[in-house]
């Protein structure tokens, strides 16, 4: 990677030449700067991890406290798909959703703004006719040795490599170009890639990028931090216990400074964030001691004046201290679903039974639903329960038809009268303490705490018992009643989404009415249920 020439430009280390001799400084002269940093949606996100973890993250507040500076994150979901399928396609959409959820809790961690970033995915442009001839002009002059190269140290490799592989670094080359940013940034392993855009971006007729980089972290194991090595990272939503257990199994011998990847954790992570490091201890031992000073505790270490007992306990301390707000937040039932959903527990998969007559996968789609516009003619409480109404809404039928939500929390008596809505109409009748409710008024949730709850709005104009559809399956017809063994509902609702124009969709496709678009009033990137 380079600034304006070929060296290196480590953040921390600074080789060769302060950043700002090297066109960082007179880019933000230029009263302007926006970098850019990816996430790459395969394994679960690391503690200490390259591409999703706390060492890239520590470097976002740095441009972030510069003005007119904006930096742009990018959720690679299709680069993902690419290398080799780390994240395969009907998983991809819950990734990009359970990541951007988990790099926003640990960006919150930390204290940095989110309003002061932008936040995109590979798919919302890397569709489009304009980014796909680029990536067909690219192919026409990138040699297959080059693209190759490029991807050595990113890319997995296998005995017979797909294809895919090789388009990888164009896209992140492209990627530069179609974001507008004027800079990039990613771990060391990224070099390659990095002179590969700077090599064939001006034979688009687009502009060489700024390229900064991070060092790689080894892992807990003393090797090259690996998913497929458990013990050799630890995830952002690991329990206390689990961290505890991989520490104490940790390579971190007396006095041995090389790759020691707890020492580089203190180095690259803790020491960034508190400018100091408190080696937790009994009195008998010397008691706490704090280091202000990075290589005074290496020295320390090395001359094992620090046990790595005391050390590694030091550590857990101070990490979970920075994973509790992490883990806090995904402790809402709707954060475990998405997580459980993105990453599927292989050993619970049942096999599939041979010999039946049902033996076909069932299509599920949203023409499945019944989903229509109501009207909500009353709304009274529930007489035994305080948070739930009991409405009724007019959905096109000779009589309204009774519903019971839980909404009395989030939304006012009045606000709900006579308010149109929308109404999932083919759920299986079912009472609620009592009251026999004949559906469910369709909501945008927050993720997070304080939870809130929107109803969602259909287009102005609408009238009781239209019919609200997705984008694409305006023609399948609903079933009668979705049958509750089946979860053809709960299915589908893992992928309905609130986007960023406050836009209901399932993925990526709006729900939609003759006269437009359903939405919410504000709760952008919520749940849907």
């Amino acid at each position: 990677g380079s600034g304006t020439g070929t060296e290196p430009v480590v953040p921390g280390g600074r080789p060769r030449g302060d950043l700002r001799e090297r066109g960082v400084g007179r880019t933000l002269q230029a009263g302007r700067c926006r970098p850019l940093a990816a996430a790459i949606l395969a394994g679960r996100p690391r503690a200490a991890r390259i591409r999703g973890g706390f060492v890239p993250t520590l470097r976002v507040p740095d441009p972030v406290s510069v003005p007119l500076c904006q930096v742009t994150i990018l959720f690679a979901d299709l680069h993902a798909y690419l290398d080799n399928m780390k994240a395969p396609w009907e998983l991809l959409e819950l990734r990009t959703r359970y990541y951007e959820n988990v790099i926003k809790a640990m960006l919150e961690s930390i204290g940095v703004p989110l309003e002061k970033l932008k936040f995109v995915r590979g798919t919302d442009y890397q569709l489009s006719k304009e980014y796909t001839l680029d990536v067909y002009r690219l192919s026409s002059v990138v040699t297959q040795h080059d693209a190759k190269k490029a991807g050595a140290e990113v890319v997995k490799q296998v005995e017979h490599p797909l294809l895919s592989g090789l388009l990888y670094p164009g896209l992140q080359a492209l990627d530069e170009e179609y974001l507008k940013v004027d800079a990039q940034f990613g771990g060391v392993d990224q070099r390659k890639i990095f002179t590969f855009a700077e090599k064939y971006l001006p034979s688009l007729g687009y502009a060489k990028r700024i390229h900064l980089m991070n060092p790689m972290v080894p892992g807990l194991t003393g090797s090259k931090m690996s998913s497929s090595e458990e013990d050799s990272k630890i995830d952002l939503l690991d329990r206390k216990e689990d961290v505890k257990k991989k520490l104490k199994k940790a390579f971190c011998e007396p006095g041995n400074v090389e790759n020691n990847g707890v020492l580089s954790f203190i180095k690259h992570v803790l020491f960034p964030l508190k400018s100091e490091f408190v080696i937790l201890r009994e009195e008998k031992w010397g008691g706490n001691k704090t280091y202000t000073d990075y290589e005074a505790l290496e020295k320390d270490f090395a001359e094992q004046v620090v046990h790595p007992g005391d050390l590694k306990n030091s550590v857990e301390v101070a990490l979970n201290k920075l994973l509790d707000p992490i883990r806090e937040k995904f402790n809402s039932p709707e954060l475990k679903k998405l997580t459980n959903a993105a990453y599927p527990n292989p050993s619970k998969a049942k096999p599939a039974e041979k010999g039946t007559k049902n033996s076909e996968p069932e299509n599920v789609v949203p023409s499945r639903l019944d989903i229509r516009v109501g009207k909500v003619i009353s709304v009274e409480k529930h007489p035994d329960a305080d948070s739930l109404y009991v409405e009724k809404i007019d959905v096109g039928e000779p009589e309204p038809r009774t519903v019971v939500s839980g909404l009395v929390q989030f939304v006012p008596k009045e606000q709900l009268q006579d308010r149109l809505v929308v109404l999932l109409c083919n759920l299986k009748p079912q009472k609620m303490r009592g009251v026999e409710s004949q559906g469910m008024v369709l909501c945008a949730s927050s993720v997070g705490e304080p939870r809130q709850v929107e109803p969602l709005d259909p287009p102005a104009g609408c009238c009781a018992g239209e019919r609200v559809y997705v984008e694409g399956y305006e023609d399948g017809e609903p079933d009668d009643e979705l049958k509750p063994k089946k979860k053809v509902f709960e299915k589908l609702q893992a992928d309905f989404r609130i986007s960023e124009d406050c836009i209901a969709q399932w993925k990526q496709r709006d729900f939609l009415t003759k006269l437009g678009s359903v939405s919410c009033k504000s709760l952008k990137g919520g749940s849907i249920s």
